[in-house]
């Protein structure tokens, strides 16, 4: 995905130049900084990118990019922090192009099918050509009626595992498994899922960091939902000066305070017990917040990626619906990615468990020991807070952790744009990335993005190898 045609592991530049020896390396490079010039994202200033990323690895990623043809935009922007961006790039090329259960032209439509659950016409255009590229048959686009029973069985699973992925039981995996014509193999199954819920996660990232079309894409087929306050400057750029900077200040010292705090246990909730700590929990994962409405989405943006929906109303439902009995609550110490998924993944579809368990660490221990304008900071109060909280919108408890703390250091903004991304993409406005941590960088805003795209992904995928291990059992 990262570029098209692209070579699969993050090598130096000469290892690639002879990719796009069929054009001129003049007219090339033309091309490139027409590109670069556009900027990858509509959340973050094109100057951000190379200011903030300008590591030597990042520049010999992208010159490799720049040689096979293309800079891919979610690569760019993903450069912000170029140690997680090569295990991105390692694991996504082990899900497309290496040898596995699927044919290369199934896992890109399945990747189209992923996309289409949140309208991320981004990825549902990138993966269409690349279908075609592997080939696939043009006749499978124009719609999921054209395409095989096979791949449309996978609709069930795709739409709860997008949603809400605590729906997801062994029967779902059963009748996919049955055996029959358009029956799946376990092993297909199982790359199945990892596909699904890469994309699922990857749109999140797409439209929390606002990336924009590619110039071969159709700009019409926007990726990221319009912002009545679109001209407005994301981050900092709208707080410095008068007393919108001094509230920005003033958010980074009660943060850096409380972070201090937790980190030298002095908070009187230090000896809570097991029923206070699950209460928290509970208190947050039916906490009302003020997500953008669906109304801010144009309806034409979406009209190449319908054909690829079934069931298009439905979609995350929050925890605080009255009147309905909420799901019961996912204990992460009774299902955990180090003991059961890692393993199963490993033995059913060699190789995948091992990069995505690098993907998961690095994502999770990524820090500069930075805030804002701070140096020297232990950021791991924050991060865990981050990747907890994700979890706990998707019913994830960790019985050893105090939620309590994710009221401590993730501000309401904060809160409403991380439950956006992660349960409705498509309704990601430049306001809301603009109104959380106003005196941050771009690239710290970027970090959320990946910690939230990897905790995301991990939870879906948690409930889809829970139901596969007791489907087994």
């Amino acid at each position: 995905m990262l570029v098209a045609g692209s070579p699969c592991s993050p090598a130096g530049p000469e290892e690639h130049r002879g990719c796009g020896a069929r054009r001129d390396g003049q007219e090339r490079g033309v091309e490139a900084a027409q590109e670069l010039a556009r900027g990858p994202s509509a959340f973050i200033p094109l100057g951000e990118i190379p200011q903030e990323g300008g590591e030597s690895s990042l520049h010999q990623l992208l010159e490799a990019f720049v040689s096979a043809g293309r800079v891919d935009h979610v690569a760019m922007v993903m450069g912000l922090h170029p140690q997680y961006l090569s295990s991105f790039w390692k694991t996504q090329c082990l899900l497309l192009r290496m040898d596995g259960p699927l044919p290369y032209h199934k896992r890109h439509y399945i990747a189209i099918m992923a996309a289409a659950r949140h309208r991320c016409s981004y990825l549902v255009g990138l993966h269409m050509r690349e279908f075609l590229q592997v080939g696939g048959s043009p006749a499978w686009l124009q719609g999921l009626h054209c395409a095989p029973q096979k791949l449309r069985n996978l609709n069930e699973i795709n739409k709860l595992l997008a949603h809400r992925p605590w729906l997801v039981t062994k029967e779902h995996i059963e009748a996919l498994l049955r055996p029959g014509q358009d029956s799946w193999s376990l092993a297909e199954l199982v790359q199945a899922l990892v596909l699904l819920t890469h994309y699922h996660s990857l749109a999140s990232f797409v439209f929390g960091c606002g990336i924009r079309p590619e110039g071969e894409q159709d700009v019409g087929s926007s990726c990221w939902a319009p912002s009545p306050h679109s001209n407005s400057s994301p981050a900092s750029g709208d707080s410095v000066g008068g007393s919108g900077g001094t509230d920005a200040m003033q958010e980074v010292e009660v943060l850096m305070e409380r972070m201090k705090l937790l980190q030298e246990n002095q908070l009187e909730e230090d000896g809570v017990t097991q029923e206070e700590m699950a209460t928290r929990f509970e208190l947050e994962k039916t906490e009302s917040l003020l997500v953008p409405s669906s109304d801010v989405l144009d309806p034409s943006l979406q009209s190449n990626i319908r054909c690829f929906l079934e069931d298009p109303e439905f979609g995350y439902k929050d925890f605080t619906r009255r009147g309905e009995q909420a799901p019961p609550t996912f204990r992460a110490q009774d299902y955990t990615w180090e003991d059961h998924g890692y393993s199963l993944i490993n033995r059913l579809y060699p190789d995948v468990g091992q990069l995505l368990d690098e993907k998961f660490q690095v994502v999770y221990n990524l820090t500069y020991n930075t805030i804002a304008m701070h140096c020297g900071v232990d950021t791991s109060v924050l991060r865990r807070a981050i990747w907890n909280y994700v979890h706990c919108v998707f019913g994830i408890r960790y019985d050893d952790y105090d939620y309590g703390e994710v009221n401590q250091l993730l501000e309401r903004n904060l809160k409403v744009y991380i439950k956006t991304v992660a349960c409705y993409p498509e309704r990601t406005t430049k306001q809301i990335y603009a109104q959380f941590w106003r005196h941050f960088k771009h690239s710290e805003k970027v970090h959320i993005n990946l910690l939230l795209l990897e905790a995301r992904m991990q939870a879906a995928l948690l409930y889809a190898l829970r139901a596969v291990t007791r489907y087994m059992t």
